[in-house]
């Protein structure tokens, strides 16, 4: 379904009048839009989005699976995909969260938001190399914005060796 520049704006405006602390009236704004454009994958995501902001989780988790069953696609798939991932790992549920990032990491493996996500969730589920594997590949991939220097080649191999379990060299 097509995203015209009238929904962008109304998004838009949503987002400008949106107050951490107090989400109900976004809630309120992002529904009743929703009303207007009935099932609209991109609308269902902000709907999801504000239920996520307001700490109401499981409306959140419903929304996401809606939204992921309208269609979704690019940044609006990959953003879905966070979110419900980063839902479900607040919700206890790990392995789904695992899956559904495991999946936004197929699809969009250069994306920083999808692995630092990802390592929350292998964090909370015990998976600590895994998490710190993820982490050092992100920092690592933007090791010209820091000042890691030469030791981003080293923090690289380490990330892999992480990944692979800590595998001890046979010699």
């Amino acid at each position: 379904m097509e995203l015209t520049q009238d929904l962008k704006d109304a998004i838009a405006t949503g987002y400008a009048r949106r107050d951490r602390d107090h989400m109900a009236p976004t809630i309120a704004y992002f529904e009743r839009l929703l009303g207007e454009h009935p099932e609209h994958p991109v609308l269902v995501l902000e709907v999801a989005g504000a239920y996520d902001t307001a700490g109401r989780e499981s409306d959140a988790a419903v929304r996401y699976e809606q939204a992921l069953d309208l269609g979704l696609d690019g940044d609006d798939l990959r953003r879905c995909l966070c979110q419900y991932g980063s839902t479900l790992r607040w919700l206890g549920r790990l392995d789904e969260s695992v899956a559904v990032l495991e999946r936004a990491r197929a699809q969009f493996p250069q994306s920083d938001a999808v692995r630092v996500f990802l390592a929350l969730t292998l964090a909370e589920a015990g998976r600590s190399d895994d998490a710190v594997a993820q982490l050092l590949t992100v920092i690592t991939d933007h090791a010209e914005v820091t000042d890691l220097g030469r030791y981003a080649v080293g923090l690289r191999g380490l990330a892999e060796w992480f990944g692979k379990g800590r595998p001890v060299d046979a010699e």
